[in-house]
């Protein structure tokens, strides 16, 4: 599965679940791939000072297609809590997503080379 999600993701997410959906009859299929951050503070901040408090709401992206069928990844990210201020919250910052957009920054950048992206995807 590795080879099918962008580059270096699976380093720092788990996949929870893989769903086909979609209406058979149409053959309008798609997978939703749905995907938890690892527990790993991010990068710069001592370990024992913070606690992971849960996920941010989930974020949906489109990734290349499988086998003709779209491809949504539902990713889940945690946040850290600092354990004596809880209004310092951190987080870990993924290049993975196209800025101002809903796409892999792979899929943005192959659609853009061929001439298939010409803006913001909503």
């Amino acid at each position: 599965m590795n080879h099918f999600l962008p580059e270096d993701l699976l380093a720092h997410f788990a996949i929870v679940e893989i769903k086909e959906l979609g209406d058979i009859l149409s053959k309008d299929m798609f997978y939703e791939i749905y995907l938890e951050e690892n527990n790993v503070i991010p990068q710069g901040h001592v370990i024992s000072d913070y606690e992971s408090k849960g996920f941010y709401t989930e974020v949906t992206i489109q990734d290349f297609p499988i086998r003709g069928k779209a491809v949504y990844l539902k990713i889940k990210r945690r946040r850290w809590r600092h354990k004596n201020n809880s209004k310092d919250i951190i987080r870990n910052d993924y290049s993975f997503v196209a800025e101002g957009s809903k796409l892999t920054k792979e899929l943005s950048d192959f659609l853009k080379e061929t001439g298939r992206y010409t803006g913001r995807y909503d």
